[in-house]
């Protein structure tokens, strides 16, 4: 199969992997992106666990809380030159606010809020032609809690990424902290409660191929599948997290200690999932693999 120069960028990226094994991976795998990744990790080249874990896009993420309701919205620029651009942020903060109080379930609905008789897609589309570059509303979610629970929202590299968690029974010290938590470690989940079934079947064969590649004998081979498991669970699961503020206390530690639960968590990292646009860097790399 004919592996453009493309895919092994995208491969790179993804994976961290040098050029010569993405390529080799790509064409071991046909092409394709996912299996080539597993097979990476598989002779232990890359440690990526998910596909999504490149930033691979340009805007901004915010936190808007009122009262005992939050967004935490990400909204796309073409360039980071506009992210940073003081009508760009302004526009975001005005879409966290509008979209919030319009109670919207979906992007398709929140594009269709009036505000002040105009749309918001209308409010995006006038922001494109004056920043003079494609802007788009990607994803939000809205968080609600009750009295007795409290908002631990979090805004790093200014805006880069935005964690948002909900607590219960917890001080707004001990909420932002696990915020900032969730935006420092890069939890893929909450709990491990929350990871499927088949997600873990998948990555005890991983692990597997992993251990064989490896030479380790195979009477062992459950009890090392159970303790990489952890590893990844400790790794992924924010709960299951070393505080990092007290590397000797998981985060579930903490909370239990501080007399708290957690709720519910969510993480937006800025174009995660996304492709980058093509550029010239493509054909170099093909020339240094010919």
């Amino acid at each position: 199969m004919n592996i453009t120069a493309g895919q092994v960028k995208d491969l790179r990226e993804k994976t961290g992997a040098g050029m010569l094994d993405c390529k080799k991976a790509l064409e071991e795998c046909n092409g394709d992106i996912d299996k080539s990744i597993d097979y990476l990790r598989e002779k232990g080249i890359t440690k990526a666990a998910k596909k999504q874990d490149r930033i691979a896009a340009e805007g901004l993420s915010n936190i808007y809380v009122n009262g005992n309701k939050a967004i935490i919205i990400e909204i796309n620029s073409e360039t980071d030159f506009v992210a940073k651009n003081i009508e760009f942020k302004e526009l975001v903060e005005k879409l966290s606010k509008v979209i919030l109080d319009g109670e919207s379930n979906d992007v398709d609905s929140a594009l269709n809020i009036d505000v002040e008789g105009t749309k918001v897609s209308d409010i995006i589309a006038q922001a494109i032609a004056k920043i003079g570059e494609k802007i788009s509303l990607r994803r939000f979610s809205l968080v609600k809690k009750t009295d007795d629970q409290t908002f631990g929202a979090y805004i790093h590299m200014g805006g880069k990424i935005s964690s948002l968690v909900v607590i219960n029974n917890a001080s707004e010290e001990i909420a932002k902290d696990i915020a900032m938590q969730a935006a420092a470690m890069r939890p893929l989940y909450a709990t491990i409660e929350e990871i499927s079934a088949e997600d873990i079947e998948h990555e005890k064969s991983v692990i597997k191929e992993q251990i064989i590649n490896e030479g380790k004998k195979t009477d062992f081979i459950d009890k090392i599948i159970d303790g990489r498991i952890n590893k990844f669970y400790e790794d992924t699961v924010l709960l299951e997290q070393a505080f990092i503020k007290e590397s000797s206390q998981k985060v579930k530690d903490y909370l239990s200690m501080n007399n708290c639960s957690l709720k519910s968590m969510i993480r937006y990292e800025v174009g995660e999932g996304m492709e980058k646009r093509s550029d010239n860097f493509a054909e170099e790399v093909m020339g240094q693999i010919k």
